[in-house]
């Protein structure tokens, strides 16, 4: 699959210009292309409280749900400088839930494959390998 990758930074800089960050002042938007060649993106979400507040890579996983699902192939993060940024290590766990080893990410070096971005991931395939039983059902 061919990666735009001008189009998809276009897309999350459409959505860090919607970015909600009264605390922080710093807004974020990310885009991801689909395996089934849409687009989805976020901006982050701040909150008064602080750990309430939504990253914009989980807003953009939050519109790929809502889209129909699928697994992301690329995913482009901006700051207001309009460049790259990484996304923070909770993101990148949600990035890879949805894309994988092979989701590439466009990061302030150039482009990573999330197996470089987060190498050693933990993922559903490693909640399969749990020995223990489940738990007793209450009620």
């Amino acid at each position: 699959m061919s990666i735009d990758w001008d189009e998809l930074t276009a897309r999350a800089i459409e959505a860090m210009e919607q970015a909600y960050c009264p605390y922080s002042r710093f807004p974020v938007g990310a885009a991801g292309l689909t395996a089934d060649g849409r687009i989805v993106s976020g901006s982050n979400v701040e909150n008064a409280s602080y750990g309430c507040g939504l990253c914009a890579e989980c807003s953009m996983v939050s519109d790929l749900v809502r889209t129909g699902g699928g697994r992301l192939v690329a995913v482009a993060c901006v700051d207001s400088s309009r460049t790259p940024v990484a996304p923070c290590g909770r993101c990148r766990q949600v990035i890879y839930e949805h894309g994988g080893d092979d989701c590439v990410v466009l990061m302030p070096a150039g482009l990573m494959p999330m197996s470089k971005v987060l190498p050693g991931a933990f993922g559903p395939d490693d909640l399969d390998r749990s020995t223990l039983p489940a738990p007793p059902t209450r009620g």
